[in-house]
């Protein structure tokens, strides 16, 4: 049974609503419906709260397999921004030749929002339990951070000493 699965049960047994049930807890019910089909799961704190109103254990709400159904989500969306990382990347060529080959410096303005875009999109195409782990290597993770503010920095200095 899927933690969805189960907290309906849990809500139905009680004769909640999915209003009445939000309410309880502090969050929206348009929240409680992604939980109950299994398009998104609770915070630790709701997960402490449902707890807490149904008496029940956080072990025995999610199970191994609700931890996967995460993990599968997870991935899903960070492909997403994988393929917008990609599409930022080709409008970031396109801006960086326009300003080359025409001797445009205003289209640099496009290459920095390319740019900015891609390494935004390129960091959350890395699903969220992977960035995690990646911040206890912390230098490296300090290191990255530091490499992507300069390449910002310095399209925008670029960009305004070329102006």
């Amino acid at each position: 049974m899927t933690f969805g699965e189960k907290l309906k049960k849990l809500r139905h047994d009680n004769d909640l609503t999915q209003e009445q049930f939000a309410e309880k807890i502090f969050v929206t019910r348009t929240a409680v419906s992604k939980w109950e089909t299994d398009n998104g799961y609770p915070s630790i704190d709701s997960l402490k709260e449902i707890s807490n109103l149904f008496g029940v254990s956080i072990d025995d709400l999610i199970s191994d397999a609700d931890v996967e159904n995460k993990k599968l989500l997870d991935d899903k969306i960070a492909k997403r921004f994988y393929y917008i990382a990609i599409a930022f990347w080709a409008w970031t060529v396109i801006f960086t030749s326009l300003t080359h080959f025409l001797k445009q410096p205003l289209f640099n303005i496009g290459s920095i929002i390319g740019v900015t875009a891609y390494i935004v999109c390129g960091i959350l195409s890395k699903p969220k339990y992977q960035r995690l782990q990646a911040r206890k290597r912390v230098v490296f993770y300090i290191i990255s951070r530091l490499i992507m503010i300069a390449v910002i920095v310095g399209l925008i200095t670029y960009t305004f000493v070329a102006i």
